[in-house]
């Protein structure tokens, strides 16, 4: 695929890294935690793109952390293997057998391809799952579908980040890989939505901004109007939207209200179908999805 920085001018390229500079000094020494998933996933040029990204934003200073799922790679494994997998209302009905193709996948295949990828650059990266140091809590998920809880097997949702194993990773100058897959407290391993798992670790590290990439634009006042994508948003209008979000969106978007109201300042969906859409989101003016912040930094 073509380099879109080769059809620029020297002159071009230095505009590109002075309209940089502002969000570089801004960002320096902060923690970015990047929910990797999606199409971004799944193409290899993407996939490159992507490591060399977070490869970037630790060599300028940022303190990158990735949180990524696997929804495509657990699909095709447990068609390979034969195991019938349902879902309700968009959730993964994970049995006993279904949790062994979740966790190796995750943890065995998708994580150590993410890891080798941004590896390829700079010996930074390393993996780990909410199961290392009992870095994730978490208790099983019942959802209320058509107004009953219904039973969807060993789904959990995060209850409990003890951050001190993944600081120690930061600290060290690593970006961890982390799998969304933890313990409940009597040692159930649980499959956890990636998204929740992002929101819920930016919370406990004191992140910056969490980064939500995903196969769209961004979010859409109208859905598929693209000129009703929003660039920006309060914690006000996402509060007064997300009734009206599709089924698909709204986990993304419950994830950037949780994160806010742990206190990050700043929630960005981003299209990572883009190469480098997540540097573009970070340190362009323009950015290329939608941006949700905190009330504490409207009012500053």
């Amino acid at each position: 695929m073509t380099n879109p920085l080769d059809n620029l001018t020297a002159v071009d390229k230095s505009e590109v890294l002075l309209e940089a500079l502002p969000w570089l000094q801004e960002f320096e020494g902060e923690i970015v935690v990047v929910k990797y998933g999606g199409h971004a996933m799944t193409d290899e040029h993407l996939k490159a793109a992507f490591a060399k990204d977070v490869t970037f934003l630790r060599q300028v200073g940022l303190k990158p952390v990735v949180v990524h799922g696997g929804g495509p790679q657990i699909n095709a494994m447990l068609a390979r293997l034969g195991i019938d997998s349902e879902f309700k209302k968009g959730l993964r009905v994970t049995t006993p057998e279904v949790m062994e193709v979740v966790r190796m996948v995750l943890t065995g295949v998708v994580q150590r391809e993410i890891v080798s990828l941004i590896n390829a650059d700079r010996p930074y990266a390393v993996g780990l799952s909410g199961e290392d140091a009992t870095f994730l809590t978490a208790e099983v998920h019942h959802p209320v579908i058509d107004g009953t809880n219904v039973d969807i097997g060993l789904v959990g949702d995060v209850v409990k980040v003890a951050p001190g194993a993944v600081k120690d990773i930061i600290n060290a100058g690593r970006i961890p890989v982390i799998s969304s897959v933890a313990p409940s407290r009597d040692g159930q391993l649980l499959n956890v939505n990636a998204d929740t798992a992002a929101a819920a670790i930016a919370g406990a590290l004191g992140a910056r901004k969490l980064v939500v990439l995903t196969d769209v634009e961004g979010v859409y006042r109208d859905f598929p109007d693209k000129t009703s994508i929003i660039p920006h948003m309060s914690l006000a209008e996402l509060n007064e939207l997300l009734p009206t979000m599709s089924e698909g969106m709204i986990p993304k978007l419950q994830a950037c209200l949780a994160a806010i109201e742990a206190g990050v300042k700043e929630a960005h969906i981003v299209d990572g179908r883009k190469a480098h859409s997540l540097l573009l989101e970070i340190f362009t003016d323009v950015g290329v999805g939608t941006r949700i912040d905190s009330p504490l930094k409207e009012g500053a």
